[in-house]
């Protein structure tokens, strides 16, 4: 770094700290003050409740979604979807319009046909990312309700602005409640998991914790109803903590740790192609090759409430690690010619802080800041083999590389907005962020973000925005530090070019509108345009489960999604159906993890990015009646996709060819004994893939795809939970 960027460095720094002290300085003595912090027994817990209440209803107007577009799921509809409270998260998210499933297991999912991108919240706090390629770090259990948020953002969402996932804790509840049951059937799938929530005084908890074994635990390679060596364990585990110090003020402290365990799963019939101590022959099927991965995070929450003034101020800390083992017995080696044991870890903490002050009746002003500091570590030993001029194998012998690399990066984002009531039913919302990241490159962006908000009548809502979005790349450590190494071996590259990674910037123009028929039907329409600069995607590494950064120079993309969502009674329906593209040129960093022909083509053409989909639908229903046991809940959800990108069948354009549609519908039946449905004991069977329609999510020959990964097959899973 020279002089003028570590002067750009410490004022940013010195700024965030300005800041922060202000805020905290902003605080009125009297919030704590104001209430003895001492619980009295007779304290009246009703007025403890809605306390807690306003200050979440305070917390959300920091934050709102203003010009945006928003899509709540309440946690009666989480549990009255297929799977109920064991679905995956993931999963869960793909009744949001434009949200696209790319594999099975740990299921990723895609906004919008972006590659990651996700920002996820607790409570309004930004939990930090750990390694991408084992889906979501919490349950979708531990959410009173999840609400999904896209288009142009207001000036507080900064980083990751593809989408933003909000969940709010089920921590609202002072009484003492919780749940405790399992679930479990195909695919050698069991699931234990448990929840408890209960109050002292003004201490309101909340813990949540569950296990998962299954024998799918990333994606079957194969069309066929079992995976070979694809066996998972995972834990999870919540908690929460909240204190009410005044009727203006609390303190909250929530954490969570994702444990887990996984085979890379195998094809059978693989041919070896290089000789290893003799050996020429290894049955791919029995290759053992395993990673393993945990992350541990934790936030401590200040918020504050006032007549006109509030604000929340949250540090945090998070600890991430991966480790790859590759095939003892040398099996990888034989058929890749190379394997590495790669060992990754990270360390990251940071601060975030909102406020929202009410200047008068037509003028809300918004503020606020965010700082991420991040370290990661990388040791590697890989295995090669020597090779001649002609690429022939010289020995059978293999050679160690080994390769440790350190890297480090600090991103900061500040806001000011102001929401401008122009009339009772015209709102402009106007914002200002400055974001800088300092990685493998210091950059720094300015980024104005407006809309426009119409509410003509009570059954209609327009919206117009425009947003300028700066998303840091990952701080990854898979890069080309030590190409040089690997020189004359089988781990030699097509080109050791290996430009730094970059921040990529966006411009985004949306335009929408939601209408309300008659008391129960409600539609949506919504258009967007998207161009980018430096768009970030990822390449898998080699066979294990981590997935290196890389840029296009240029990229554009757009989309129509409609939705429309029907609510009477015990009969809740939805259905979306979105339309879109991303498209891309010029591949300017980490090239040498793409051979040259291909480069070649991307310099010069515009190509569809692989995770890129044109049509997407999602669809599902739920019915709750009354029996002579109690409820009955029967429930059922479609997906139909048109298929991800794939290599070009004439072998010239880089994924210039398309996946086969699908549909995967699934079916659940939940059966609640009792009239106490909070208390009662609920027993369930769900059927997932019920027309067992065999399809591949994508079969590896994309640009960055790695191996093939084949949606799930027909499996019935059964499910007990009870209530106290």
């Amino acid at each position: 770094m020279n002089r003028i960027e570590s002067l750009r460095h410490v004022k940013l720094l010195e700024l965030s700290r300005s800041l922060t002290l202000a805020l905290i300085l902003a605080m009125p003595v009297a919030a704590y003050a104001e209430n003895d912090p001492e619980t009295d027994d007779d304290e009246d817990s009703s007025a403890i409740v809605v306390t807690a209440k306003r200050l979440d209803a305070a917390r959300d107007s920091i934050q709102p979604a203003l010009g945006a577009n928003a899509t709540t799921l309440s946690r009666a509809a989480l549990d009255h979807q297929p799977g109920g409270a064991d679905r995956d998260l993931n999963a869960v998210l793909l009744q949001v319009p434009g949200v696209t499933l790319d594999t099975d297991g740990d299921a990723e999912i895609h906004i919008r046909n972006e590659h990651g991108n996700i920002q996820y919240r607790l409570n309004g706090v930004t939990i930090p990312e750990g390694f991408a390629g084992f889906g979501p770090l919490v349950d979708s259990r531990i959410a009173e309700s999840i609400e999904v948020i896209t288009g142009a953002l207001p000036a507080q969402y900064g980083f990751n602005t593809s989408g933003v996932v909000q969940l709010k804790t089920r921590s609202g509840s002072f009484d003492a409640d919780g749940d405790i049951g399992i679930y479990g059937g195909g695919n050698g799938t069991i699931q234990p998991s448990a929840t408890w929530r209960n109050s002292i005084g003004r201490l309101n908890m909340f813990v949540s914790g569950s296990y998962l074994r299954s024998d799918i635990g990333i994606a079957n390679p194969t069309p066929e109803r079992s995976a070979i060596h694809d066996r998972t364990e995972q834990y999870r585990g919540f908690g929460y903590l909240s204190y009410l110090i005044s009727d203006s003020s609390r303190l909250s402290l929530f954490g969570g740790t994702s444990i887990g365990s996984f085979q890379i799963p195998n094809q059978s019939g693989q041919a070896p192609v290089f000789k290893l101590n003799g050996r020429t022959a290894f049955d791919s099927a029995k290759l053992d090759q395993n990673q393993r991965q945990q992350t541990h995070f934790g936030t401590l929450s200040y918020q504050y409430s006032g007549e006109k003034f509030d604000f929340q101020i949250s540090p945090w800390l998070r600890w991430t690690h991966a480790h790859f083992v590759p095939d003892p017995q040398g099996g990888e080696l034989m058929f890749n010619g190379a394997d590495t044991d790669l060992d990754q870890a990270s360390m990251a903490y940071g601060l975030q802080a909102d406020a929202s002050y009410k200047a008068s009746d037509q003028h809300t002003i918004r503020f606020g800041l965010q700082y991420q500091h991040e370290r990661n570590t990388t040791t590697s030993i890989s295995r090669v083999f020597a090779v001649g001029a002609a690429g022939n194998q010289l020995s059978d012998r293999p050679l160690s590389i080994a390769v440790d690399l350190r890297a480090t990066a600090d991103s900061f984002g500040a806001y000011l907005q102001d929401e401008w009531k122009l009339t009772d039913t015209l709102t402009f919302n106007a914002g200002l962020r400055y974001d800088h990241d300092r990685g493998d490159v210091s950059e720094g962006q300015v980024s104005p973000r407006a809309s426009l908000v119409w509410i003509p009548t009570n059954a209609t809502t327009l919206h117009l925005g425009y947003a300028r979005n700066f998303t840091p790349p990952p701080l990854a450590l898979i890069g080309g530090g030590s190409l040089s190494a690997f020189a004359g071996t089988t781990g030699e590259t097509d080109n050791t070019t290996a430009d730094p990674i970059r921040t990529e910037r966006e411009h985004l123009f949306d335009i929408g509108v939601q209408h309300k028929l008659g008391e129960h039907l409600t539609l949506g329409l919504d258009a967007y345009y998207k161009l980018k600069r430096n768009l970030l995607d990822s390449t898998q590494f080699g066979a294990t489960e981590l997935f290196a950064p890389f840029n296009y120079a240029k990229s554009y993309s757009w989309g129509v999604e409609a939705s429309a969502s029907y609510e009477n009674g015990p009969f809740e329906a939805y259905v979306n159906l979105a339309r879109g593209d991303q498209k891309a040129k010029q591949i300017i960093s980490n090239q040498f993890f793409f051979d040259r022909q291909e480069l070649d083509y991307i310099d010069r053409n515009y190509i569809f990015t692989d995770h890129s989909q044109k049509w997407t639908v999602s669809a599902g229903g739920a019915l709750r009646f009354k029996n002579g046991l109690g409820e009955l809940q029967p429930s059922f959800e479609l997906i139909y996709g048109s298929g991800l990108r794939t290599g070009d069948p004439a072998g010239i354009v880089p994924n210039g060819g398309t996946e086969e549609p699908y549909v995967q519908v699934n079916i659940g039946l939940g059966q609640v004994i009792g009239r106490d449905t909070e208390n009662a004991l609920t027993v369930r069977i769900d059927v997932t893939n019920l027309f067992d329609k065999s399809y591949l999510a994508h079969d590896g020959s994309g640009v960055g795809a790695g191996q093939p990964q084949y949606g799930p097959r027909r499996a019935v899973f059964f499910g007990i939970r009870k209530g106290f």
